[in-house]
């Protein structure tokens, strides 16, 4: 079995899954323009092989490197990065070699977020009021109409970057002197509550075989626009009604032998569950790392197993709440990290450096810990986050 790894260096944590997969006998076959020299040993001697190009922004570089692994292993069988902003590469190669996964037609409605209103709509669930604008007089007329706050953001992105909270029409006419003018960008009406996620995994066939959530202390949009303090955790109990959602939204947009990671809007007001968006990849961060010590399992051997055999073997209990909490250089902490290591020992896990693409959101470190109540976990962050 050949699988085609696209950037299997980028994110750190995400070269485990050459290393399970090179582990059940696959031919693991990385495409970066990263030198080989560069790669961790661990990864490279997880590799088959690797081609380094100038640059994977040339299409033609990156189409000639899966030519060359085709004509030297024999069909290509799977082409996958794992990372958001890879899936239209990943999507171009499956559908000019034929390989199974997410092909050309599907990314208007995985990437696009208009688009994906529209599939969350045909399966009668209610969204955030919105749409694309594409002048000043248009996105005038609809901020009218949907009223102050509204958000705005790339139709097509990930995460909090580029994304506005406007209030009023004069931080509108603001927007309109900094935009990106090459940018499509979609005005919704701002919604008064909380984002919790639905993520897992499903076997070839579409069904699910692992499923874990997250919550946020506060909307990362925040976080961005005052540099302090986040913590994210993946909580043992998850609601019913959120996996009943869930479980239709992966139905709907077909998510076949892939990470899903669907965001909503949990409303302050009702409790109402509202569909936001779909990312067809694993959640960002340590997110994945922090499922394995929330359940005391092996994701990566499992997406291994999925692949080679169609087979999820682990028993999945959710014995574990697993947060992360962010440490900012900027902030003046009452306790040191060693502090709060000392002081939980039994439920810290470990210790993380952030790289700095990251740190405006992460912070320059994170702590990661579990425990088995919600009421031990945010002891600890309280703990961590004290200031003087």
């Amino acid at each position: 079995m050949n699988f085609v790894m696209i950037s299997p260096h980028f994110p750190t944590n995400f070269e485990t899954f050459a290393v399970r997969l090179h582990e059940k006998g696959i031919n693991t076959l990385g495409i970066a323009d990263a030198p080989y020299e560069s790669l961790s040993e661990n990864l490279r001697q997880s590799l088959t092989e690797y081609y380094r190009v100038d640059n994977m922004e040339d299409y033609e570089q990156v189409y000639r490197a899966v030519a060359y692994f085709a004509h030297k292993y024999g069909r290509i069988d799977r082409i996958e990065s794992h990372n958001e902003y890879w899936l239209e590469l990943d999507a171009r190669l499956r559908t000019d070699f034929n390989v199974f996964g997410y092909k050309n037609p599907d990314m208007l409605a995985i990437k696009t977020k208009a688009q994906m209103k529209e599939v969350f709509r045909k399966i009668g669930l209610k969204v955030a009021q919105g749409q694309v604008f594409y002048s000043d007089d248009e996105a005038r007329a609809l901020a009218k109409r949907l009223k102050f706050p509204v958000i705005i953001k790339p139709n097509s992105g990930v995460g909090a970057s580029d994304t506005y909270k406007i209030r009023s029409a004069e931080e509108l006419e603001d927007f309109f002197h900094y935009q990106n003018r090459h940018v499509e960008y979609i005005m919704e009406e701002f919604i008064d509550g909380d984002i919790i996620t639905f993520d897992g995994l499903t076997d070839h066939d579409g069904n699910i075989v692992f499923y874990a959530s997250l919550e946020y202390s506060e909307a990362v949009l925040d976080t961005v626009a005052k540099d302090g303090d986040m913590y994210y955790f993946v909580p043992r109990d998850i609601s019913p009604k959120l996996v009943e959602l869930g479980k239709q939204c992966v139905q709907a947009f077909n998510v076949r032998e892939r990470f899903f990671h669907f965001e909503f809007f949990r409303v302050h007001a009702t409790g109402e569950l509202l569909p936001l968006e779909i990312n067809c990849r694993p959640p960002g961060g340590l997110t994945i790392d922090m499922w394995n010590y929330a359940n005391d399992f092996d994701v990566f051997a499992e997406y291994a197993n999925i692949v080679r055999e169609n087979r999820f073997h682990a028993n999945i209990t959710h014995p574990w709440n697993v947060v992360y909490i962010s440490r900012k250089a900027n902030q003046h902490y009452v306790n040191s990290i060693e502090s709060v290591c000392q002081r939980f020992p039994l439920n810290i896990i470990s210790v993380q450096q952030v790289p700095g693409v990251f740190a405006k959101i992460m912070g320059e470190h994170g702590i990661l810990a579990r425990t088995d109540t919600l009421e031990n976990m945010r002891e600890i962050v309280q703990f961590a986050h004290q200031k003087y």
